[in-house]
């Protein structure tokens, strides 16, 4: 089984999906394939209805328009079903719910994709906070995994993302708009 790992493809898949563009359907599928000439922010929370997962994802909902700015797709995941996603999209914020998301959440349900992407919690059946960027040539290019209770911060992401899309040297702390690191291209090899 491959397991992903940055700099490699990274690991197909195909899963049931909750589409809010489309939230009555039941037969949507996604797969990394989907995504091919673009790139994808692919994100593991723990599960539905629960008390930090609403945090994170609406706050990438709510700054969609810097993703689609960056050509990035958006994909949530996690071992519930498209059933429970549509149950909490279709619950009010102030009710812990995520009304108003506006990007797909898939269902691994049986925990093989959290599996191939390390993030599986195989005791409760549950994924750690995994995020993934893959490249539009579907390479994985950032992983980053958190404990359960601590959630991800969306300006990092978008900072991490608009970085990779430089295809430069980004020092720390490096923010768009900065200057990249210019060394030769010996030097750069060995970077």
């Amino acid at each position: 089984m491959s397991v992903a790992r940055v700099g490699e493809p990274a690991p197909e898949f195909t899963l049931p999906v909750f589409d809010p563009a489309a939230p009555n359907r039941h037969d949507l599928t996604v797969s990394l394939s989907d995504h091919s000439g673009r790139w994808l922010l692919f994100f593991f929370y723990p599960m539905d209805f629960t008390f930090v997962c609403p945090t994170e994802i609406l706050a990438l909902a709510d700054r969609r328009a810097d993703f689609d700015q960056l050509g990035t797709s958006l994909l949530g995941c996690s071992t519930d079903t498209t059933y429970t996603h549509r149950a909490w999209a279709m619950t009010p914020r102030e009710q812990n719910g995520i009304a108003g998301v506006n990007y797909p959440i898939a269902a691994d349900h049986s925990g093989e994709v959290a599996r191939r992407y390390g993030v599986l919690i195989e005791g409760v059946h549950a994924a750690l906070r995994g995020l993934f960027i893959v490249d539009p040539k579907g390479v994985l290019q950032y992983a980053v995994i958190h404990s359960l209770n601590i959630g991800r911060s969306t300006d990092e992401t978008l900072r991490v993302l608009a970085a990779l899309q430089t295809g430069g040297l980004c020092p720390s702390d490096w923010k768009p708009g900065k200057d990249t690191i210019e060394i030769a291209a010996e030097q750069r090899r060995a970077a």
